[in-house]
């Protein structure tokens, strides 16, 4: 017989309480941190700085359900043990797709490190990757290598080398279908790490010399070696400098011009390394530029034909494959209604959390309808309240009223998604959500809402390269992919008519890469032509624009610097509001107005929040105004 320790009167504890504190126990030994915060939740597991948060178990446990906890609680306590984020972050590319697949080999790295040493340990993650594969991707339905992410399928063969252990079988198949393509082109490259697993900064640099041979080197900063070294001569340089002003030096002013010298030029250093990340500098020079050439041209009597609004340096080498298509056309009505069925069972408890957020973003701007009237006036509406008048005096003239127009109604909210690879999983599922619930709230309020999203027909180009390739390669095409724009839900169409084509975020295989600028500009031209008075786009985004096939043969800032041109345009020309949300990833670099979110879990306040502040900015102002942007900007940032 089994004693029992609890005590009489103690409420009886939970079957799953015991597992919770071995695990948590086990993590923090592992990552040799005792202060760290355990927290089991049903949301998706992350670590953040002293805080992990790993999938609640259920109640019914089996022996699978226990390895996939442990193998979760296993990989963020290595994560802690064996990773560096100062060497992390300063060897890590630029360009989104080289950074998929260096994040994804490095999390192989550490978890390879502890599968090595502790079998257990190797089991456990081993469970994790495959509930992950098969639960959340459903990578074993892919055939075709285009819809197969390359970051999952070069991680998965790292750690078979450094393992020994095969894929997961649910993701097999994404494996099969990159290997022969990885080993031919970088095989030497990815048996060297091997032999680095235990250095981190010597990993790294054969993860760049992997990435350079899988074609991805135009996606990488100059070598952090170079840089390293160019550090040490500068700091060898300024402590020369400072040695030959301190031996020179006359008088203490004189040293104090010195240091005043020195500080400034240090500071004029840092600017010029930190140009490509400012918000402001070379785009707006670009954008004044722009506006000295097109000098007395209106931006909406611009010709509309293809690739003139892009900018002088953008173009696409063809638009013939591009799309703009309804939701409904990309799948049956079936499909779309399993597919939906699927999105309110994936998120039955955020559903929750983000209908109380919208209900009290309904009450805020319902609160601002208050209905105003003008009196006194010679026609309109017969004002009963002043009828009084007439009886006491018949030579009153009688009183008409006429209610003020109000603003607040004569609005359009445009939500664009970005839809790219990138956002698969919690992110696509929590904004999906998030946007079909905000457009049921301002609908109630008489507020119109349209729901667009973006991505691209195919990965590493589509039918756009292969017209370039029977071209014989010509030099600088442009863009090169089939862009893809979907309209979910159009300002005229009701809610109830649009809701089941949000199921369609969670499609396999819809998720590409994502054309940022071009997007953008398309939701940006579909506001312009709208009757309503005010127009507000909120874009929703977790990373720049990234495109294989086009950034392989253009430079590596391409799409990017197309983007900004955009952003530039519609800020400082244009009469609709923009507003960004980023997943993860800074965009207040590129937008005036801007927030970043850490977690998608974020995304329903952050969303509500900013609109109903967007409101309430245009209610005190009366009208927009110069400084209305302006001091939006600032909160936001």
């Amino acid at each position: 017989m089994t004693l029992s320790n609890r005590k009489p009167g103690q409420p009886k504890e939970a079957p799953t309480e015991p597992l919770k504190r071995a695990v948590t126990s086990c993590l923090k030994a592992i990552a040799r941190q005792p202060e760290l915060e355990v927290v089991f939740a049903a949301d998706k597991p992350s670590l953040i700085p002293g805080r992990a948060r790993l999938p609640e178990p259920p109640r019914k446990l089996t022996a699978a359900d226990v390895a996939i906890l442990r193998g979760h609680a296993d990989s963020m306590a290595l994560r802690m043990a064996c990773h560096d984020a100062n060497v992390h972050r300063k060897m890590m590319p630029e360009g989104d797709g080289a950074r998929a697949v260096y994040e994804a080999v490095e999390q192989a790295r550490v978890e390879a490190i502890g599968s090595r040493r502790m079998e257990g340990v190797a089991g456990n993650i081993g469970a994790m990757l495959e509930d992950k594969y098969h639960r959340g991707a459903r990578y074993e339905d892919i055939t075709d290598r285009a819809d197969a992410p390359v970051e999952d399928a070069v991680a998965l063969m790292v750690r078979e080398k450094l393992t020994g252990l095969k894929p997961p079988p649910s993701a097999q198949r994404i494996v099969d279908l990159w290997r022969d393509h990885i080993e031919d082109k970088a095989g030497r490259e990815l048996d060297a790490l091997t032999g680095a697993i235990e250095d981190q900064r010597g990993f790294a640099r054969a993860v760049r010399d992997l990435l350079a041979s899988l074609d991805m080197a135009d996606e990488m900063t100059s070598s952090p070696d170079d840089d390293e070294s160019n550090d040490e001569n500068q700091d060898e340089q300024d402590q020369q400098e400072q040695d030959e002003g301190e031996a020179e030096e006359q008088s203490q002013g004189q040293q104090a011009e010195v240091d005043v010298s020195q500080d400034a030029s240090d500071e004029m250093e840092e600017g010029a390394s930190e140009a490509a990340d400012a918000p402001s500098g070379d785009w707006r020079e670009e954008d004044d530029q722009a506006d000295s050439e097109e000098a007395g041209d209106a931006p909406r009597q611009r010709d509309m034909r293809a690739n003139e609004h892009k900018g002088p340096d953008y173009k696409a080498y063809t638009n013939k494959h591009d799309e703009v298509i309804e939701a409904e056309e990309l799948c049956d009505a079936e499909e779309l209604a399993r597919l939906r069925a699927y999105l309110d069972k994936q998120l039955a408890n955020l559903q929750g959390v983000v209908a109380r957020l919208a209900n009290r973003l309904q009450r805020r701007l319902m609160a601002q309808q208050n209905r105003s009237w003008e009196f006194d006036l010679e026609e309109g509406a017969l004002d009963p309240a002043r009828l009084t008048r007439i009886i006491l005096d018949p030579y009153q003239p009688l009183s008409f009223k006429r209610e003020k127009d109000t603003n607040f109604r004569d609005t359009v909210v445009s939500l664009l998604i970005d839809n790219s690879g990138s956002m698969r999983g919690r992110p696509i599922t929590v904004a999906a959500t998030c946007g079909d619930i905000l457009a049921r709230t301002l609908e109630r309020c008489g507020v119109k809402v349209e729901i667009l999203g973006f991505t691209t027909k195919a990965w590493k180009g589509g039918q756009s390269r292969e017209a370039w390739l029977q071209a014989g390669k010509p030099a600088t095409p442009g863009r090169l992919n089939d862009l893809r724009h979907i309209i979910y839900k159009s300002a005229d169409a009701p809610w109830r008519r649009a809701r089941k084509n949000l199921g369609l975020m969670m499609r396999e295989g819809l998720l590409k890469e994502n054309i940022d600028g071009e997007a953008l500009d398309w939701a940006h031209k579909r506001l312009l032509v709208r009757p309503e008075q005010r127009k507000i786009l909120m874009v929703i985004s977790d990373g720049a624009p990234v495109d294989d096939s086009t950034l392989s043969v253009n430079a590596g800032n391409y799409l990017e610097k197309h983007l900004r041109h955009v952003i530039g345009e519609i800020e400082n020309r244009s009469p609709v509001e923009l507003i960004a949300i980023g997943i993860g990833h800074d965009v207040t670099r590129y937008y005036k107005r801007a927030v970043t979110i850490v977690d998608a879990e974020e995304l329903g306040g952050v969303m509500t929040e900013k609109l109903a502040e967007l409101f309430e900015d245009n209610q005190a102002g009366g009208t927009r105004g110069s400084a209305g942007p302006a001091r939006a900007g600032r909160r936001l940032k």
